[in-house]
């Protein structure tokens, strides 16, 4: 009985590994090396989602996300919390799933289980999203980082709803996501913008193009997507982000805040690929320990007293705090 509910499961929740590839979504992207290390990235979400909603044993749900190299690992975790997310909301489901998960194994990759709920959220109907987010007394980051959901959630809508999301520049309506319904659509804009950097193959050009054509006021949120997504995920080669660098323009510091935190969780799990030492430097000028100390000297736990999240509070200080790296870049 469970392997028919976890057939079931997969045929309502997974996409397949064709259809979430750069062909298969029809974004028009190039087939090279690059791109198809790219595009290997929603392919390992998928892989640890197929794993997690057979429902194992933590202990062997763990054993199998393990095994995925270390470079491509965290997107695997992140596919595992979106099945444990749905399987903790649904009815007659045993609850604290992804708790264990995020405050166990998972741990070392808890900015992108975050995400892995937002794409949960996405496939939830918003009543139960007051669900998703499980107890995390004691986590690194928590809730502050909470926001990477709603993130999750943008990103995963304009993956795969990408006429709506992205050619419509469609806002969505707030959500009061820990008490901040205002932020809501600013958060979602950051997932968005690390959405284009996949839709366009990392390509820097049509990145740009594509951040471009939103209305000014989303910019900037979209470049710290940018940022975040060229950073973590890579697919491209120094002289690609120094154009990307250049496109951003006035919004270079919205650009390096994304670098900065990709540059922390990446840190945080103990393994930061050749491509994340590149983008640090090139797009913000930035060293690895450079980067994580600006993150740390940063960080904000206490939303203020106006209701401005401390996730945005902390993003304002990173983007205050890369002033200087600015000026070796310029120099």
């Amino acid at each position: 009985m469970s392997s028919l509910l976890g057939a079931l499961r997969k045929v309502l929740f997974a996409p397949s590994l064709a259809s979430v590839g750069f062909e298969g979504r029809g974004f028009g992207v190039p087939p090279t090396p690059a791109t198809a290390r790219l595009e290997s990235i929603p392919q390992s979400v998928v892989c640890g989602f197929e794993w997690g909603i057979d429902a194992p044993a933590l202990w062997e749900a763990e054993r199998r996300l393990d095994m995925v190299e270390p470079e491509m690992r965290g997107f695997a975790y992140e596919g595992a919390a979106m099945a444990f997310t749905i399987l903790d909301v649904m009815p007659g489901g045993r609850k604290h799933r992804t708790a264990e998960l995020m405050s166990g194994p998972g741990l070392p990759h808890v900015f992108l289980t975050y995400i892995g709920i937002g794409f949960a959220m996405a496939r939830l109907p918003r009543p139960l999203w007051k669900k998703v987010l499980p107890e995390l007394d004691g986590v690194p980051f928590h809730p502050t980082m909470s926001w990477l959901a709603v993130d999750g959630y943008a990103f995963d809508r304009a993956y795969f709803d990408t006429d709506k999301w992205v050619g419509e520049q469609f806002v969505p309506k707030p959500y009061p996501w820990a008490g901040a319904p205002a932020y809501f659509p600013r958060a979602c804009d950051q997932g968005i913008g690390r959405a284009l950097w996949f839709i366009n193959g990392g390509d820097p050009v049509k990145v740009a193009e594509a951040v471009d054509r939103f209305p000014a006021g989303r910019r900037p949120d979209l470049w710290s997507g940018v940022g975040l997504a060229s950073t973590f995920a890579g697919g491209c080669d120094q002289a690609g982000l120094e154009r990307l660098r250049e496109a951003a323009g006035e919004h270079q510091d919205e650009l390096g805040l994304g670098v900065v935190f990709a540059v922390k969780a990446r840190t945080f799990s103990s393994f930061v690929p050749p491509h994340t030492r590149l983008a640090a430097r090139t797009l913000a000028g930035l060293s690895i320990e450079e980067a994580v100390d600006l993150a740390d000297s940063t960080e904000v736990t206490e939303d203020a007293a106006d209701g401005t999240p401390a996730y945005e509070l902390w993003r304002q200080n990173i983007r205050d705090g890369l002033a200087p790296s600015a000026g070796r870049l310029a120099a």
